[in-house]
């Protein structure tokens, strides 16, 4: 049986779920998300915890079970604590800043790139470098950081881009002086 799948998920207070056939609704004090599962998975409430479980070992249930059971438990700690991912930009004349909603980036090209955020994340920027992704949605939050950061990638001679905070980058040696 699956490790992850076998875990209960924990509803801390103030979350409501309901469980219907192939959908799970979550709200929470930040919002409400609703996740899809397998209709083949039976999702069951008790005494404020969540439990999964397949029908059979069959490889496409084994698939969807663990993975059903992290979906659920993203969408609960997206609910009551949110996510966030931080970004830093590093490079000279490399900034960025807020217009109203949307985040304009100066990466050395030729023009500005704007980014106008999906709904459910907030882009917001305390530093001309610093980034901050939030939203309750994981994925969501995840993909707009991951976007964001392909723009311009970590160059691996100079280390000037777009990183996650943190972020080491292996700068290679470059080209040797002539004797």
């Amino acid at each position: 049986m699956s490790r992850i799948g076998r875990a209960p998920v924990s509803v801390p207070n103030g979350v409501n779920i309901s469980v219907n056939k192939g959908q799970i609704n979550v709200k929470g004090p930040k919002g409400e998300l609703e996740v899809p599962v397998s209709t083949r998975l039976s999702v069951e409430m008790n005494d404020g915890e969540l439990t999964v479980s397949r029908p059979s070992d069959q490889r496409e249930d084994r698939a969807q079970h663990g993975l059903a059971r992290s979906l659920i438990q993203n969408a609960v700690t997206g609910v009551t604590d949110g996510y966030t991912k931080n970004l830093e930009i590093r490079g000279v004349g490399y900034r960025c800043n807020m217009q109203g909603q949307k985040l304009e980036l100066s990466l050395g090209f030729s023009h500005p790139v704007v980014i106008d955020p999906p709904e459910g994340v907030t882009i917001s920027s305390s530093e001309p470098t610093k980034i901050s992704i939030s939203g309750i949605d994981k994925q969501k939050v995840g993909q707009v950081a991951a976007n964001i950061r392909a723009i311009r990638p970590p160059d691996s001679y100079h280390g000037k881009g777009v990183r996650y905070e943190g972020e080491q980058v292996r700068l290679k040696a470059g080209k040797t002086a002539a004797r």
